[in-house]
Protein backbone atom coordinates (compact mmCIF):
# COMPACT_ATOMS: atom_id res chain seq x y z
CA UNK A 1 0.00 0.00 0.00
CA UNK A 2 2.70 2.48 0.98
CA UNK A 3 4.83 1.67 -2.07
CA UNK A 4 1.88 2.09 -4.43
CA UNK A 5 1.14 5.53 -3.03
CA UNK A 6 4.74 6.70 -3.27
CA UNK A 7 5.08 5.27 -6.79
CA UNK A 8 1.89 7.00 -7.92
CA UNK A 9 3.01 10.24 -6.28
CA UNK A 10 6.30 10.03 -8.14
CA UNK A 11 4.53 9.62 -11.50
CA UNK A 12 2.15 12.46 -10.70
CA UNK A 13 4.92 14.85 -9.79
CA UNK A 14 6.97 13.99 -12.86
CA UNK A 15 4.06 14.27 -15.28
CA UNK A 16 2.68 17.51 -13.93
CA UNK A 17 3.04 20.11 -16.67
CA UNK A 18 1.85 22.98 -14.52
CA UNK A 19 4.81 23.05 -12.15
CA UNK A 20 6.67 26.29 -12.71
CA UNK A 21 9.47 25.89 -10.23
CA UNK A 22 11.70 28.35 -11.99
CA UNK A 23 9.37 31.11 -10.81
CA UNK A 24 9.31 29.96 -7.21
CA UNK A 25 10.68 32.69 -4.99
CA UNK A 26 12.57 30.41 -2.66
CA UNK A 27 14.05 28.26 -5.41
CA UNK A 28 15.83 31.19 -7.02
CA UNK A 29 18.68 31.71 -4.64
CA UNK A 30 18.42 29.13 -1.89
CA UNK A 31 21.82 27.85 -0.84
CA UNK A 32 22.30 24.56 -2.63
CA UNK A 33 21.66 21.64 -0.33
CA UNK A 34 21.53 18.83 -2.86
CA UNK A 35 24.80 17.93 -4.54
CA UNK A 36 24.37 17.02 -8.21
CA UNK A 37 27.32 15.14 -9.71
CA UNK A 38 27.88 16.37 -13.27
CA UNK A 39 29.48 13.24 -14.70
CA UNK A 40 27.96 10.28 -16.52
CA UNK A 41 30.11 7.71 -14.70
CA UNK A 42 28.56 8.58 -11.34
CA UNK A 43 26.11 5.66 -11.54
CA UNK A 44 28.99 3.25 -12.16
CA UNK A 45 30.91 4.61 -9.16
CA UNK A 46 27.82 4.37 -6.93
CA UNK A 47 27.21 0.73 -7.92
CA UNK A 48 30.88 -0.08 -7.31
CA UNK A 49 30.75 1.55 -3.88
CA UNK A 50 27.51 -0.24 -2.95
CA UNK A 51 29.09 -3.60 -3.72
CA UNK A 52 31.89 -2.79 -1.29
CA UNK A 53 29.61 -1.83 1.59
CA UNK A 54 27.16 -4.63 0.74
CA UNK A 55 24.21 -2.31 1.04
CA UNK A 56 22.14 -0.62 -1.72
CA UNK A 57 22.36 2.91 -0.38
CA UNK A 58 20.52 4.28 -3.41
CA UNK A 59 17.45 2.89 -1.62
CA UNK A 60 18.59 3.89 1.86
CA UNK A 61 15.64 6.20 2.32
CA UNK A 62 13.08 3.53 1.42
CA UNK A 63 12.78 2.68 5.12
CA UNK A 64 10.94 5.92 5.68
CA UNK A 65 9.56 6.43 2.15
CA UNK A 66 7.65 3.15 2.41
CA UNK A 67 6.46 3.61 5.98
CA UNK A 68 2.78 4.01 6.76
CA UNK A 69 3.42 7.41 8.32
CA UNK A 70 5.02 8.79 5.17
CA UNK A 71 2.32 7.22 3.02
CA UNK A 72 -0.28 9.28 4.88
CA UNK A 73 1.77 12.42 4.29
CA UNK A 74 2.20 11.49 0.62
CA UNK A 75 -1.58 11.48 0.16
CA UNK A 76 -1.72 15.08 1.34
CA UNK A 77 1.34 15.97 -0.73
CA UNK A 78 -0.57 14.99 -3.87
CA UNK A 79 -3.02 17.83 -3.23
CA UNK A 80 -0.38 20.49 -3.90
CA UNK A 81 1.09 18.98 -7.07
CA UNK A 82 0.72 21.63 -9.76
CA UNK A 83 1.51 24.49 -7.42
CA UNK A 84 4.90 26.21 -7.44
CA UNK A 85 5.60 25.63 -3.77
CA UNK A 86 9.22 24.56 -3.00
CA UNK A 87 8.04 21.36 -1.29
CA UNK A 88 7.03 20.03 -4.73
CA UNK A 89 10.56 20.54 -6.00
CA UNK A 90 11.96 18.79 -2.94
CA UNK A 91 9.58 15.84 -3.36
CA UNK A 92 10.59 15.55 -6.99
CA UNK A 93 14.25 15.45 -5.96
CA UNK A 94 13.59 12.73 -3.39
CA UNK A 95 11.35 10.53 -5.53
CA UNK A 96 12.97 10.97 -8.93
CA UNK A 97 16.31 9.64 -7.82
CA UNK A 98 18.35 9.54 -11.02
CA UNK A 99 22.17 9.53 -10.94
CA UNK A 100 22.41 13.31 -10.87
CA UNK A 101 20.33 13.51 -7.72
CA UNK A 102 21.92 10.75 -5.65
CA UNK A 103 22.78 11.67 -2.11
CA UNK A 104 26.28 10.27 -1.51
CA UNK A 105 26.68 11.23 2.16
CA UNK A 106 25.46 7.97 3.66
CA UNK A 107 27.41 5.96 1.13
CA UNK A 108 30.68 7.75 1.98
CA UNK A 109 30.07 7.18 5.71
CA UNK A 110 29.60 3.46 5.04
CA UNK A 111 32.71 3.31 2.84
CA UNK A 112 34.71 5.00 5.58
CA UNK A 113 33.31 2.50 8.08
CA UNK A 114 34.40 -0.33 5.81
CA UNK A 115 37.86 1.20 5.37
CA UNK A 116 38.59 1.11 9.11
CA UNK A 117 37.31 -2.41 9.73
CA UNK A 118 39.90 -5.07 10.46
CA UNK A 119 39.99 -8.87 9.94
CA UNK A 120 40.43 -9.24 13.69
CA UNK A 121 36.97 -7.90 14.49
CA UNK A 122 35.02 -10.10 16.93
CA UNK A 123 31.47 -11.45 16.73
CA UNK A 124 30.18 -7.96 17.49
CA UNK A 125 30.90 -7.00 13.86
CA UNK A 126 27.30 -7.51 12.62
CA UNK A 127 26.05 -5.26 15.41
CA UNK A 128 28.68 -2.63 14.63
CA UNK A 129 27.83 -2.68 10.92
CA UNK A 130 24.14 -2.23 11.68
CA UNK A 131 24.92 0.71 13.96
CA UNK A 132 27.04 2.35 11.29
CA UNK A 133 24.24 1.86 8.76
CA UNK A 134 21.81 3.52 11.15
CA UNK A 135 24.23 6.42 11.55
CA UNK A 136 24.50 6.81 7.76
CA UNK A 137 20.72 6.75 7.42
CA UNK A 138 19.95 9.18 10.21
CA UNK A 139 22.57 11.61 8.85
CA UNK A 140 20.80 11.60 5.48
CA UNK A 141 17.41 11.96 7.15
CA UNK A 142 18.48 14.96 9.23
CA UNK A 143 19.89 16.61 6.14
CA UNK A 144 16.74 15.96 4.10
CA UNK A 145 14.38 17.01 6.89
CA UNK A 146 16.23 20.28 7.34
CA UNK A 147 16.22 20.87 3.59
CA UNK A 148 12.46 20.44 3.48
CA UNK A 149 11.95 22.85 6.37
CA UNK A 150 14.00 25.48 4.57
CA UNK A 151 11.53 25.43 1.69
CA UNK A 152 8.75 27.11 3.67
CA UNK A 153 7.21 30.23 2.18
CA UNK A 154 7.02 33.23 4.52
CA UNK A 155 3.51 34.63 4.24
CA UNK A 156 2.56 37.94 5.94
CA UNK A 157 -0.67 37.82 7.92
CA UNK A 158 -2.41 40.20 5.53
CA UNK A 159 -1.78 37.77 2.66
CA UNK A 160 -3.05 34.68 4.44
CA UNK A 161 -6.45 34.60 2.76
CA UNK A 162 -8.25 32.09 0.57
CA UNK A 163 -6.08 32.93 -2.45
CA UNK A 164 -3.05 31.68 -0.55
CA UNK A 165 -4.76 28.58 0.81
CA UNK A 166 -2.70 26.14 -1.26
CA UNK A 167 0.60 27.68 -0.16
CA UNK A 168 -0.47 27.66 3.48
CA UNK A 169 -1.47 24.00 3.20
CA UNK A 170 1.85 23.20 1.49
CA UNK A 171 3.71 24.90 4.34
CA UNK A 172 1.93 22.65 6.83
CA UNK A 173 2.84 19.54 4.83
CA UNK A 174 6.47 20.67 4.60
CA UNK A 175 6.57 21.13 8.37
CA UNK A 176 5.02 17.71 8.97
CA UNK A 177 7.34 15.88 6.58
CA UNK A 178 10.43 17.67 7.87
CA UNK A 179 9.39 16.99 11.48
CA UNK A 180 8.71 13.35 10.68
CA UNK A 181 12.21 12.87 9.26
CA UNK A 182 13.94 14.72 12.08
CA UNK A 183 12.01 12.91 14.81
CA UNK A 184 12.63 9.54 13.15
CA UNK A 185 16.34 10.33 12.88
CA UNK A 186 16.49 11.31 16.54
CA UNK A 187 14.72 8.08 17.46
CA UNK A 188 17.33 6.09 15.55
CA UNK A 189 20.08 8.05 17.28
CA UNK A 190 18.58 7.25 20.68
CA UNK A 191 18.43 3.54 19.83
CA UNK A 192 22.18 3.55 19.23
CA UNK A 193 22.56 4.23 22.98
CA UNK A 194 25.81 6.13 22.63
CA UNK A 195 25.99 9.36 24.60
CA UNK A 196 29.13 10.62 22.86
CA UNK A 197 27.61 10.07 19.42
CA UNK A 198 24.43 11.85 20.50
CA UNK A 199 26.55 14.80 21.58
CA UNK A 200 28.31 14.94 18.20
CA UNK A 201 25.10 14.87 16.18
CA UNK A 202 23.41 17.40 18.47
CA UNK A 203 26.22 19.90 17.81
CA UNK A 204 25.62 19.45 14.06
CA UNK A 205 21.90 20.10 14.61
CA UNK A 206 22.84 23.24 16.50
CA UNK A 207 24.91 24.45 13.55
CA UNK A 208 22.09 23.75 11.09
CA UNK A 209 19.75 25.84 13.24
CA UNK A 210 22.21 28.70 13.83
CA UNK A 211 22.87 28.87 10.10
CA UNK A 212 19.28 29.95 9.55
CA UNK A 213 19.93 33.12 11.53
CA UNK A 214 23.35 34.03 10.19
CA UNK A 215 23.74 37.16 8.07
CA UNK A 216 21.25 39.46 6.39
CA UNK A 217 18.07 37.92 4.97
CA UNK A 218 15.34 39.05 2.61
CA UNK A 219 11.61 38.84 3.30
CA UNK A 220 11.57 35.15 2.31
CA UNK A 221 14.49 34.45 4.66
CA UNK A 222 16.80 33.93 1.70
CA UNK A 223 20.43 34.76 2.54
CA UNK A 224 22.04 37.94 1.28
CA UNK A 225 25.81 38.44 0.92
CA UNK A 226 27.74 40.44 3.48
CA UNK A 227 29.13 43.84 2.51
CA UNK A 228 32.64 43.30 1.10
CA UNK A 229 35.45 44.19 3.50
CA UNK A 230 39.20 44.21 3.20
CA UNK A 231 40.36 41.36 5.38
CA UNK A 232 43.97 40.26 5.12
CA UNK A 233 43.13 36.95 6.75
CA UNK A 234 40.70 35.31 4.32
CA UNK A 235 41.07 31.86 5.85
CA UNK A 236 38.59 30.23 8.20
CA UNK A 237 40.13 27.39 10.20
CA UNK A 238 37.90 24.38 10.66
CA UNK A 239 37.96 23.39 14.30
CA UNK A 240 37.35 19.83 15.44
CA UNK A 241 35.92 21.07 18.74
CA UNK A 242 32.18 20.85 19.31
CA UNK A 243 31.87 24.53 20.25
CA UNK A 244 29.75 26.91 18.09
CA UNK A 245 31.31 28.06 14.82
CA UNK A 246 33.34 31.26 15.05
CA UNK A 247 31.60 34.09 13.17
CA UNK A 248 34.13 36.80 14.07
CA UNK A 249 35.18 38.96 11.10
CA UNK A 250 33.54 36.58 8.63
CA UNK A 251 30.80 38.55 6.85
CA UNK A 252 32.09 40.28 3.71
CA UNK A 253 35.30 38.23 3.54
CA UNK A 254 34.46 35.95 0.59
CA UNK A 255 36.30 32.76 1.44
CA UNK A 256 35.59 32.93 5.17
CA UNK A 257 31.92 33.69 4.61
CA UNK A 258 31.53 30.90 2.06
CA UNK A 259 33.21 28.32 4.28
CA UNK A 260 31.09 29.33 7.26
CA UNK A 261 27.84 29.16 5.28
CA UNK A 262 28.74 25.75 3.87
CA UNK A 263 29.62 24.43 7.31
CA UNK A 264 26.31 25.74 8.61
CA UNK A 265 24.42 24.18 5.70
CA UNK A 266 25.57 20.65 6.42
CA UNK A 267 29.36 20.62 6.47
CA UNK A 268 29.51 19.92 10.19
CA UNK A 269 26.69 17.36 9.91
CA UNK A 270 28.59 15.36 7.29
CA UNK A 271 31.81 15.74 9.27
CA UNK A 272 30.17 14.54 12.48
CA UNK A 273 28.66 11.60 10.60
CA UNK A 274 32.13 10.53 9.45
CA UNK A 275 33.53 11.12 12.92
CA UNK A 276 30.70 9.13 14.46
CA UNK A 277 31.46 6.10 12.30
CA UNK A 278 34.93 5.91 13.86
CA UNK A 279 33.55 6.58 17.31
CA UNK A 280 31.24 3.58 16.99
CA UNK A 281 34.21 1.46 15.87
CA UNK A 282 36.17 2.42 18.99
CA UNK A 283 38.91 4.28 17.14
CA UNK A 284 41.13 6.85 18.80
CA UNK A 285 40.15 10.47 19.27
CA UNK A 286 42.89 11.53 16.85
CA UNK A 287 41.47 9.27 14.12
CA UNK A 288 37.96 10.57 14.82
CA UNK A 289 39.15 14.15 14.28
CA UNK A 290 40.78 13.19 10.98
CA UNK A 291 37.48 11.67 9.85
CA UNK A 292 35.65 14.87 10.81
CA UNK A 293 38.05 17.05 8.82
CA UNK A 294 37.80 14.66 5.87
CA UNK A 295 34.00 14.98 5.86
CA UNK A 296 34.11 18.76 6.15
CA UNK A 297 36.58 19.25 3.29
CA UNK A 298 34.75 16.76 1.08
CA UNK A 299 31.51 18.68 1.66
CA UNK A 300 33.28 21.96 0.82
CA UNK A 301 34.76 20.44 -2.35
CA UNK A 302 31.39 19.14 -3.53
CA UNK A 303 29.73 22.45 -2.71
CA UNK A 304 32.27 24.37 -4.80
CA UNK A 305 31.80 21.90 -7.67
CA UNK A 306 28.01 22.31 -7.49
CA UNK A 307 28.28 26.10 -7.64
CA UNK A 308 30.68 25.97 -10.57
CA UNK A 309 28.13 23.88 -12.48
CA UNK A 310 25.61 26.69 -12.21
CA UNK A 311 28.08 29.18 -13.70
CA UNK A 312 28.80 27.15 -16.79
CA UNK A 313 27.99 29.33 -19.81
CA UNK A 314 25.29 26.96 -21.03
CA UNK A 315 23.72 26.48 -17.59
CA UNK A 316 20.20 27.76 -17.00
CA UNK A 317 20.07 26.71 -13.36
CA UNK A 318 19.37 29.42 -10.77
CA UNK A 319 22.28 30.18 -8.48
CA UNK A 320 22.63 31.45 -4.94
CA UNK A 321 23.71 35.03 -4.33
CA UNK A 322 25.89 33.74 -1.48
CA UNK A 323 27.67 31.16 -3.64
CA UNK A 324 31.46 31.40 -3.91
CA UNK A 325 31.53 32.92 -7.43
CA UNK A 326 29.22 35.76 -6.37
CA UNK A 327 31.07 36.44 -3.12
CA UNK A 328 34.41 36.54 -4.92
CA UNK A 329 32.97 38.85 -7.61
CA UNK A 330 31.54 41.23 -5.00
CA UNK A 331 34.90 41.39 -3.29
CA UNK A 332 36.66 42.19 -6.57
CA UNK A 333 34.04 44.68 -7.80
CA UNK A 334 32.44 46.44 -4.81
CA UNK A 335 30.03 48.32 -7.11
CA UNK A 336 28.09 45.10 -7.62
CA UNK A 337 27.06 45.12 -3.97
CA UNK A 338 24.92 48.25 -4.38
CA UNK A 339 22.04 46.19 -5.77
CA UNK A 340 21.89 44.23 -2.52
CA UNK A 341 21.75 47.23 -0.22
CA UNK A 342 18.31 47.70 1.32
CA UNK A 343 16.79 45.02 -0.92
CA UNK A 344 13.68 43.37 0.46
CA UNK A 345 13.51 40.48 -1.98
CA UNK A 346 15.97 38.54 -4.08
CA UNK A 347 13.44 38.70 -6.91
CA UNK A 348 14.40 42.34 -7.42
CA UNK A 349 17.94 41.30 -8.37
CA UNK A 350 18.72 40.83 -12.07
CA UNK A 351 20.43 37.45 -11.75
CA UNK A 352 21.27 37.19 -15.45
CA UNK A 353 23.09 40.50 -15.36
CA UNK A 354 24.80 39.51 -12.11
CA UNK A 355 25.99 36.29 -13.74
CA UNK A 356 27.47 38.24 -16.65
CA UNK A 357 29.26 40.52 -14.21
CA UNK A 358 30.70 37.50 -12.41
CA UNK A 359 32.14 36.31 -15.73
CA UNK A 360 34.05 39.60 -16.01
CA UNK A 361 35.95 38.95 -12.78
CA UNK A 362 38.34 36.26 -11.59
CA UNK A 363 35.62 34.77 -9.39
CA UNK A 364 35.29 31.47 -11.27
CA UNK A 365 39.05 30.99 -11.28
CA UNK A 366 39.13 31.56 -7.52
CA UNK A 367 36.22 29.15 -7.03
CA UNK A 368 38.05 26.46 -9.01
CA UNK A 369 41.07 27.05 -6.81
CA UNK A 370 38.82 26.71 -3.76
CA UNK A 371 37.51 23.42 -5.14
CA UNK A 372 41.00 22.05 -5.84
CA UNK A 373 42.19 23.09 -2.39
CA UNK A 374 39.42 21.19 -0.61
CA UNK A 375 39.73 18.16 -2.91
CA UNK A 376 43.41 17.89 -2.03
CA UNK A 377 42.70 18.21 1.69
CA UNK A 378 39.91 15.61 1.57
CA UNK A 379 42.19 13.16 -0.25
CA UNK A 380 45.06 13.81 2.18
CA UNK A 381 42.81 12.92 5.12
CA UNK A 382 41.27 9.82 3.52
CA UNK A 383 44.79 8.59 2.71
CA UNK A 384 45.37 8.42 6.47
CA UNK A 385 42.92 5.50 6.62
CA UNK A 386 45.06 3.25 4.46
CA UNK A 387 45.14 2.13 0.85
CA UNK A 388 42.22 -0.24 0.41
CA UNK A 389 39.24 -0.75 -1.86
CA UNK A 390 37.00 1.54 0.19
CA UNK A 391 39.41 4.49 0.30
CA UNK A 392 40.19 4.04 -3.39
CA UNK A 393 36.49 4.22 -4.21
CA UNK A 394 36.05 7.33 -2.07
CA UNK A 395 38.91 8.99 -3.97
CA UNK A 396 37.20 8.07 -7.25
CA UNK A 397 34.03 9.78 -6.01
CA UNK A 398 36.09 12.85 -5.10
CA UNK A 399 38.02 12.92 -8.40
CA UNK A 400 34.88 12.51 -10.49
CA UNK A 401 33.86 16.16 -10.04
Amino acid sequence: MSYAIVRHLRRTILSSQSIRLETTVTSLTQEEFVFKPPVTQWNKLIREAEKIVGYPTSFMNLRWLLSDEFANLAIHLRKIVGSNHPIVKTARTLLYNEHNNLQPWGLVILLLSKAISTPNDTLQTPTLIEKQRMLAELTEMIRTGHYIHRGLLNMPLEEQDSTKETSMFANKIAILIGDYLLVTANGMLARLRNQDLSHLISTALRDLSEGEFYGTRDEQNMPLPGKPVQNKNDFLKISCETVPLDVTDVSGSPKREWVLRTMYNGGTLFGRGCEGALLLAGKSEEEQKKAYLFGCHLCLAWQAASELQKFAEDSKEPFSVVSAPVLFALSENNELFKQFENTKSITSIDLENLKNEVFKTKALEKTRELHRENVEKAISYIDMFGDNQSTQTIKKLIDSV
